[in-house]
């Protein structure tokens, strides 16, 4: 069976055909971006898909979405006018990526209508966090009835973690993983015996971690002072969507390399923005530390933990009451599945570059073979 597996944006399409049949092997794959910007000359997602279809090899047999949030809507299913509906009702928390998905489900249909598709969302991987680690402190109804709780995401890239980690070190020293995906969307996962047991997202993937520029934590309540002050709604999300997060911080830009390019040169709010993005990943990890009372494996992932030579040094920094002691020799490489932990650290510390389309190759697969 070969699988294209879309990950799409609000201004992006990157895609990959994998071929099932011998084991996930890439046949094909490509990235567009600016989509719909001014000077692109794509307009739309679907402006993209025709021109993915004519250049692939090969027609796909199958097509795989890296969905973000379905809501009540758990694992990885087949696209039905059903899980569009739901995943409408959802895009006002995930309204840069709920959208696109949505334009490219319908597209896809319009132009392959015998092709079959599957939603995996990044939520599943989450399903096994305990109920404890999932509500909000907030009048239960708002729980039960509008499904306001944390869910989770990068699900498909935080299940690759859980799934290649015991093969690198085997399944009786990998046990406790803290997995990091740092990149321009962020997050720090808890996994104890392959399963997600706590993520650091929210309700929505404006949380945790600051992001490029989305804002991360905040303090929901700090929005009285900020309307107090003759902002808007729509202004106060807008710049906590898109305003907000290592850009708002820095006001250098929502690139890491462009930050750590800045701070170097003397800018203390790129500084600031690097040292506060440190201080969020390390008290995830403190936090997963007592979840799962010690640690096996540390694993960086993302565009900014496989490559981000001097963010995991700041990271790991005096973590040895931990048992994690990085290796400042072995750190100094990037985008390669490494070990960079000194002998002396009783939890190995790796690079594992993510593979979240191979991921969600698999749920397809699985999901089509039951129908």
């Amino acid at each position: 069976m070969l699988v294209l597996v879309a990950n799409l944006g609000s201004t992006s399409f990157k895609f990959k055909l994998l071929d099932m049949s011998s084991g996930g092997d890439e046949v094909a794959r490509g990235g567009y971006e600016r989509i719909g910007q001014a000077g692109s000359e794509f307009a739309t997602h679907g402006d993209v898909i025709d021109v993915i279809l004519k250049t692939l090899p090969k027609p796909p047999d199958a097509i795989g979405f890296k969905a973000v949030h379905g809501g009540p809507i758990s694992g990885a299913v087949r696209v039905t006018d059903e899980v569009i509906a739901t995943m409408e009702q959802f895009s006002d928390v995930a309204p840069a990526h709920n959208p696109p998905y949505i334009a490219a489900m319908k597209a896809f249909r319009q132009k392959m209508p015998k092709c079959p598709q599957v939603a995996a969302f990044e939520t599943a991987f989450h399903q096994t966090i305990p109920l404890s680690r999932q509500v909000y402190a907030i009048p239960h109804d708002w729980t039960e009835k509008l499904g306001i709780r944390r869910y989770g995401f990068h699900g498909a890239s935080h299940r690759y973690i859980a799934t290649r980690v015991p093969e690198l070190v085997g399944k009786e020293n990998s046990r406790r993983i803290i997995s990091c995906h740092l990149g321009g969307s962020c997050s720090v996962t808890a996994i104890e015996n392959g399963k997600s047991v706590a993520n650091s997202f929210g309700m929505t993937a404006q949380s945790g971690v600051p992001h490029n520029n989305r804002v991360g934590e905040f303090d929901t309540f700090a929005m009285l002072k900020l309307l107090k002050q003759g902002l808007s709604l729509d202004d106060i999300f807008k710049k906590l969507g898109k305003e907000g997060g290592m850009l708002g911080m820095s006001g250098v830009s929502p690139d890491m390399r462009d930050i750590e390019k800045a701070a170097a040169g003397g800018n203390a709010r790129a500084q600031l923005a690097l040292d506060a993005f440190v201080e969020s990943v390390r008290s995830f990890i403190g936090q997963y530390l007592v979840v799962l009372g010690g640690i096996d494996v540390l694993a960086f992932t993302g565009g900014i933990g496989e490559n981000g030579i001097a963010i995991r040094e700041a990271i790991c920094r005096n973590l040895h009451w931990a048992g994690i002691v990085l290796d400042p020799t072995k750190n100094q490489v990037r985008a390669k599945e490494e070990k960079i932990s000194k002998l002396e650290s009783n939890a190995e510390v790796w690079i594992v570059p993510t593979n979240e389309e191979l991921i969600v190759a698999r749920q397809t697969e699985a999901v089509l073979s039951q129908n």
